[in-house]
């Protein structure tokens, strides 16, 4: 199914209508645009819970901007799909680099460049987006702006959570019906691909099948911009993140497919880790609590193929919740 018009005019295209209002407000300084950008009763799922209404948005991205001026937020792709009727889902993976130039929850102005990956997965129903999935390597931001990840952590160890990240169970069918709602008929074969490479792989622990499922040179980029090559070192990693957490469940919550002539076969998944922190002390001394990660990855095929994974998911989030459960007092500022 074809995306509608009417659902990113006055744009030509779903890309560009994700692109264009990223610019808009971001950095032309249209913040109060946000009104004609986000629907008033809009959610964005983050790591550390929901954040419901564009006011709520509004007063956040304001003291965000204030803190990173200059800060470009450069797209690396926009991966779109239809959800019905004037409506569509976006997958826009974002590389951000800029100074920080003003005070920010963190701490002053550090005046050092801070450069991370970012994966903002936005449904967009009648020209305005209605809910967000926001993913953010923010371990990245934390150690290249000069900051103690663990500081920061305990900084946010006392947030308040909601009952669960989603708050829903998961999709029955992502292949068919997703947290973005029903997918197009199209492009089934590559979703059902890389559900099961999920399912088979991440939450089965058939490491030796990555094989299977990827090129000879493969590429992994992910979290603290590590960059990994060829099947066995993706096992290697993949073996570490899971370490932790080793009866951790993956959840696939949603799958968005798209192919271009100049981009090749590319598909966008927002997924879950649940799972208790008793294993590899990765966090510090394990507290034998449960933990939730919020994560988005972006595959390219090639000949069917997985050639590259682009994963992203909030080190910084997984420290504040073993800190939580440890009853860790927050830094002073």
């Amino acid at each position: 199914m074809e995306i509608t018009p009417t659902a990113y005019a006055p744009f030509e295209s779903p890309e560009e209508y994700i692109l264009r209002w990223t610019d808009q407000i971001w950095e032309e300084y249209g913040l109060g645009r946000l009104h004609e950008h986000y629907a008033p009763d809009m959610v964005v799922h983050g790591a550390y819970g929901p954040i419901r209404g564009m006011e709520t948005v509004l007063r956040g991205s304001l003291v965000k901007k204030g803190a990173f001026p200059n800060r470009i937020g450069t797209a690396e792709d926009v991966i779109c799909e239809s959800r019905g009727e004037n409506a569509f889902i976006s997958h826009h993976r974002v590389f951000h680099s800029g100074p920080q130039q003003g005070i920010w929850s963190y701490g002053p102005p550090s005046v050092r460049n801070s450069e991370s990956r970012n994966i903002a997965i936005c449904l967009v129903k009648d020209g305005l987006v209605v809910e967000e999935w926001v993913v953010r390597d923010e371990y990245r931001v934390v150690t290249t702006l000069g900051y103690d990840p663990e500081e920061v952590a305990r900084t946010l160890a006392f947030t308040d959570e909601p009952e669960g990240l989603f708050g829903t169970t998961a999709p029955a069918d992502v292949v068919r019906l997703g947290e973005s709602g029903p997918r197009p008929e199209t492009h089934e074969a590559e979703a059902s691909f890389i559900r099961e490479f999920l399912d088979e792989v991440w939450g089965k622990r058939h490491l030796e099948r990555v094989p299977e499922f990827t090129q000879r040179d493969l590429f992994l980029e992910t979290t603290r911009a590590r960059v990994h090559t060829r099947a066995k070192n993706y096992q290697i990693d993949l073996n570490q993140m899971l370490a932790p957490f080793p009866d951790a469940t993956i959840e696939v919550r949603d799958i968005a497919v798209n192919t271009a002539d100049e981009q090749g076969t590319r598909i966008g998944v927002l997924w879950r880790l649940n799972g208790t922190y008793d294993g590899a002390p990765l966090y510090g001394p394990v507290t034998h609590s449960p933990i939730e990660i919020l994560g988005s990855s972006q595959f390219l095929l090639r000949k069917g193929k997985i050639i590259r994974e682009w994963r992203v998911f909030d080190e910084v989030a997984v420290m504040a919740q073993v800190a939580k459960a440890r009853g860790d007092e927050p830094v002073a500022g």
